[in-house]
């Protein structure tokens, strides 16, 4: 049964985010300046962590070029025990194996190329076979855009990640809120943690009390929102990260007002992206984003990297950003 927030009419929460898309230009410009047109330069990014480790591999250690490369066989599969994650699926090698949320299943399709693959190499089907633990019924593939063939579980791509160095690291657990370990069904394996099996499902936005931060928006994931100081919200939504900037802070996409808890309804909109991304959400005008950095749900290492990335209010303020 779907929650209560799920179940307001979207066609009346169509009309308000319609109503509110001249909203923006209707408020006066905010006080401090934000550099409207300014890029964001390579120091705004922000480092990723290491995360999540099995095995215990040293923290910042460069990745060898072999077990990640998307031409090495996955070879014969099983089932290994991560700590925190729970059950996940590795390869021949004992590397694990991801999926990412933007693909689909239901028709199969991966939406991670270029730039994103050298990241998420993706698994190759042609050797890949059942081994212990796994459901041969489960195993597929899918034609990529080059032609090639990819591993699927369940009707999910999966991949790799190029910092998992060892076998046993899970590294790209919970990465950019997008990313997650493959358990062997096919679902994400995220032990019994926010969005894990049996939990209540939490709605596309809502918000949490952070020990050190206050209310702040998170995601359907838990993973903490913020915003770019050089980016505009007035008078239309402009985002001013992109190329690499997005890899480290994905953009959040459209969620519909009525998929939201304790968020703000003046302002939130949609906008069109320049750069070729697609859509973006926004609070209050305001694009929003996750941080890569951030590997599980209560994670708020963007909190202020650069002097120009904080945690969002329900408002769509910053928090803890200087006043200039």
């Amino acid at each position: 049964m779907k929650t209560s927030w799920r179940s307001a009419s979207l066609v009346a929460s169509a009309a308000a985010v319609l109503a509110l898309t001249t909203a923006c230009g209707q408020d006066s410009p905010p006080a401090a300046s934000q550099n409207v047109g300014a890029s964001a330069a390579p120091g705004d990014y922000g480092s990723i962590g290491t995360g999540n480790s099995v095995g215990g591999t040293a923290g910042g250690q460069q990745a060898s070029p072999s077990p990640s490369s998307p031409s090495t066989p996955a070879g014969k599969l099983s089932v290994a025990t991560a700590e925190e994650v729970g059950k996940v699926v590795t390869d021949s090698l004992g590397l694990t194996l991801y999926r990412f949320d933007q693909d689909t299943d239901q028709p199969p399709k991966s939406n991670c190329d270029g730039d994103c693959a050298k990241t998420w190499p993706p698994v190759p089907a042609d050797d890949a076979e059942a081994g212990e633990g796994i459901d041969k019924a489960l195993l597929g593939s899918v034609t990529r855009a080059d032609g090639t063939k990819q591993l699927t579980v369940a009707g999910w791509p999966a991949y790799r990640y190029a910092k998992d160095v060892n076998a046993g690291d899970v590294k790209g657990q919970g990465v950019g809120g997008k990313w997650y370990a493959l358990a062997p069904d096919g679902k994400k394996a995220q032990g019994g943690g926010a969005g894990g099996a049996g939990a209540e499902a939490q709605p596309g936005l809502s918000t949490r009390n952070d020990p050190k931060l206050g209310e702040i928006v998170v995601d359907k994931n838990g993973m903490t929102v913020y915003r770019f100081k050089k980016d505009q919200a007035w008078p239309k939504p402009v985002s001013n990260c992109s190329g690499a900037c997005l890899e480290k802070w994905p953009l959040v996409e459209p969620v519909d007002y009525a998929d939201t808890k304790g968020i703000q309804e003046k302002g939130y909109m949609v906008f069109d992206r320049t750069d070729g991304k697609g859509k973006q959400q926004t609070i209050n005008c305001s694009p929003i984003y996750t941080f890569a950095g951030d590997k599980a749900p209560g994670d708020t290492n963007g909190q202020g990297v650069g002097g120009t990335w904080y945690a969002v209010r329900p408002d769509g303020k910053l928090v803890g950003a200087p006043e200039k």
